[in-house]
């Protein structure tokens, strides 16, 4: 990709980018967080019951954009686990496993219908303790989970004609870990499939983002589920170790990192437990010069800024074919230009907080790395807020295939951009990862897509659009990025065994 021109430089230098809080930008627009009042200290979700952990420990959640503390939580040790263990399988054994499938469908049915009651509310707190925008908790997390108990409530008393007539039966206690970038979402992926095909469940979320998945535990107390059907154990990686490595546990069910998949992978092997991972991703966005520009543009946009790059499969390759990169860069920096960064309970904010410092520390050494391996960075121009974790939206030009930024998982609003020619190089340039999990093609030609979707080694491949999701469509990756699928009739199938 050629170098900007003098007068684009000159353009960009002047350009007065985003200013947080511009009086003359647009008014904020923040949404009310009087209507609610989060506990001082969540407990332990056991057997039906709020209980203090064995261990006595606790740790603080804190806000992202404010490092606020919202409240303080319970760390779950060994004992904690095991108790948690043990009321899954009683309620398995005494109830769940023997209630009739429609029963369970009610139950679901309930859960949806109780999140959609109070999806403001989930809204507020998922942006509040991961420091997402708001109109991404509000228009695509939280109707997704709302979607996902809707979808799996219809299967539960229908799981035959899911696998062609044949009998299906379920595998007992499912354990269950979800990462801090789609916290409230990923637990409907699990939870929804596992109870509608007759497993309990232990769930731990992640230990910087637990609140939703603790109001999930008040909402499905208030849904009168039988005690010990659902169990929410929070804390950090000891927590999840020991239930990954409980004996009493049939079903291991992670989405993470790839580098503790393959420690859980290692610890369940020969143990006859079941697994699904899915893992780290470096996802590549390709654009052929006969594809809608703008639409690709938008695209991009939505696949790395909107969600800091949180999201595993969040577009952080950009390919463009060597004819349009000029042109498509400086549409892409026009449009980053436009990008406000700041508070995530603010309707009007575009990019919000870093979920960490630790996330933070490890996107500014990548990015750093990215410049001493001589890519050239383009960041908007912004003032970020004192306190908080900020990293401004950013892009790198000049990239090689051998770089960090390339090819390391970055999790944050930091794209990098290379080029082709071909097709074939498209293909070869986007399969050069360790990493399958997801790919977008843009192009206006159809046979084009069927083309570049049969060679992307990549679970999901979306055409002229990215980053959509919905609950018939199985979700997964190849390689690196995992095993096994979360979503439509494929992903019922790790919950149950075929008889």
């Amino acid at each position: 990709m050629g170098k900007l021109s003098k007068i684009e430089k000159k353009r960009d230098r002047e350009k007065p980018g985003i200013v947080f809080g511009n009086q003359w930008d647009y008014a904020p627009a923040p949404e009310a967080t009087d209507f609610f009042k989060l506990n001082k200290r969540y407990e332990l979700f056991i057997g039906g019951k709020w209980q203090k952990p064995r261990s006595k420990s606790y740790f603080a959640t804190i806000s992202p954009s404010t490092e606020a503390v919202l409240a303080e939580v319970a760390e779950a040790d060994d004992n904690d686990v095991d108790a948690a263990v043990l009321a899954a399988r009683h309620a398995y054994d005494r109830y769940w496993s023997r209630l009739a499938p429609s029963d369970r469908s009610k139950y679901l049915f309930r859960i949806a219908r109780a999140l959609q009651e109070k999806a403001r509310l989930f809204a507020v707190v998922e942006s509040l303790d991961g420091g997402k925008p708001i109109k991404e908790s509000r228009d695509v997390d939280v109707p997704l989970a709302i979607a996902h108990f809707f979808y799996h409530a219809g299967w539960a008393d229908k799981l035959e004609l899911a696998f062609h007539g044949r009998s299906v039966r379920s595998l007992g206690v499912a354990a269950q870990i979800i990462p801090w970038n789609f916290p409230l979402l990923m637990a409907a992926w699990k939870i929804a499939p596992a109870l509608a095909c007759g497993n309990t469940v232990v769930l731990k979320p992640a230990e910087t983002t637990p609140l939703t998945a603790l109001l999930l535990a008040e909402l499905i107390e208030e849904c009168d589920l039988p005690p010990g059907v659902v169990n929410i154990v929070t804390g950090a990686g000891k927590t999840g170790a020991a239930l990954v490595n409980h004996p009493d546990v049939n079903k291991v069910a992670f989405t993470g990192s790839t580098d503790v998949g393959k420690r859980i992978a290692r610890a369940v092997a020969g143990t006859g437990k079941r697994l699904t991972l899915e893992l780290g991703g470096k996802a590549a966005n390709i654009v052929f010069a006969d594809a809608p520009l703008d639409q690709a543009i938008e695209g991009i946009i939505g696949g790395i800024f909107f969600n800091q790059g949180h999201v595993c499969c969040a577009g952080s390759r950009l390919l463009v074919e060597e004819s349009i990169a000029n042109v498509l860069m400086r549409k892409l920096r026009d449009r980053m230009a436009t990008l406000r960064v700041g508070d995530p309970l603010d309707k009007n904010t575009d990019v919000g907080a870093i979920n960490s410092q630790m996330q933070l520390d490890k996107i500014r050494e990548l990015v750093a790395a990215g410049e001493k391996e001589g890519a050239e960075r383009f960041s908007v121009s912004c003032q970020l807020p004192k306190k908080g974790f900020w990293f401004p939206p950013t892009v790198f030009t000049n990239v090689s295939l051998s770089s960090r930024i390339a090819r390391e998982e970055i999790f944050g609003p930091v794209l990098s951009t290379l080029t082709f020619r071909t097709p074939d190089e498209a293909i070869e340039k986007a399969n050069n990862t360790a990493y399958g999990l997801s790919a977008g093609v843009w192009t206006d030609k159809g046979s084009k897509i069927f083309h570049m979707a049969g060679k992307l080694k990549a679970g999901v491949v979306w055409a002229n659009t990215y980053n959509k999701f919905d609950p018939t469509s199985p979700f997964g990756g190849y390689k690196e990025s995992g095993f096994g699928r979360e979503g439509g009739r494929q992903g019922l199938s790790a919950y149950v065994e075929v008889v």
